[in-house]
Parts: structure tokens; C-alpha cells; sequence
């Protein structure tokens, strides 16, 4: 299954949980369990569903800092779920090039979100990337 479509079931999984506020990680396992009437989540959506929940408050934290106006909090939640995915992905997942962490973000955005949602995500991914290749000092 293509990783474009596994973000996708990720990003379900992980809106139902914040709808419900139920802990992330209790309800993805009771989508591996018990799928319902989608097949079983693909092994990518499982491991983005993990990690963001494993990092969750560090990416609340690096999209807190990055966002000017909009704290984590105050996103709508699709757009922040959507952000903790391709942060996750930016930070935490050598394997996945932060342009196509990018642009997977965006492509989700404008199927799901309203009109200025891609360019908010756009512009905070790509200030989450910039501080990330930044040296220390």
C-alpha cells in the first residue's frame, strides 16, 4: 500500500482520537484489533500513528514555537493532525525526505482543508525544516 494512502489512515486514526480525546495510542489499538469496515491499517500508518503519539508533546512543542498566531491548541484538527504527521516525519523519520514529508502534508490539506490551510502548513513545515538544518551552537 502506498505511504501517500497509509498517512492518510494515519491521519484518520489520529483525528478520531483528538475528536474523542481519547489516548491515541488506546485507540490505535483498537483499530489493529478490530479494523471495522476498512481493511487493516497498513504497517506506515501504524508506525506514524506511534511515533506521533512517542513525540507528541515535542511536536506540540516545535509547532508551538514555529506557528506565529495559531498555537497547537487552537488549530483546527484536521490541520493539526495533519502538521503532527509531517513533523513527525521531518523530525523523527530519516527515511522520509522532508520535501515529500512537505508535500504530503500539502496534499492532504488541499483535499481536506479549507483554502488557507495549505499555505499555513506549507509555511510552518518549511520554518520546522529551516530551524532543523540550522547547526547548534
Amino acid at each position: 500500500m502506498a505511504r501517500s494512502t497509509a498517512r492518510k489512515r494515519a491521519l484518520n486514526t489520529l483525528y478520531e482520537a483528538d475528536e474523542k480525546g481519547q489516548d491515541i495510542l488506546s485507540l490505535l489499538e483498537e483499530r489493529i484489533q478490530t479494523p471495522g469496515a476498512q481493511t487493516p491499517l497498513p504497517e506506515y500508518a501504524i508506525e506514524i500513528v506511534r511515533g506521533v503519539a512517542e513525540h507528541l508533546d515535542e511536536i506540540d512543542a516545535t509547532l508551538d514555537t514555529h506557528s506565529t498566531g495559531w498555537k497547537v491548541k487552537r488549530m483546527g484538527v484536521v490541520d493539526r493532525n495533519i502538521l503532527r504527521i509531517a513533523t513527525w516525519e521531518i523530525l523523527f523519520n530519516d527515511d522520509v525526505p522532508d520535501k515529500v514529508a512537505i508535500d504530503e502534508a500539502l496534499s492532504l490539506a488541499k483535499t481536506l482543508c479549507d483554502d488557507d490551510s495549505p499555505a499555513f502548513i506549507h509555511g510552518l513545515l518549511s520554518a520546522i525544516c529551516t530551524a532543523k538544518e540550522k547547526p547548534i551552537d
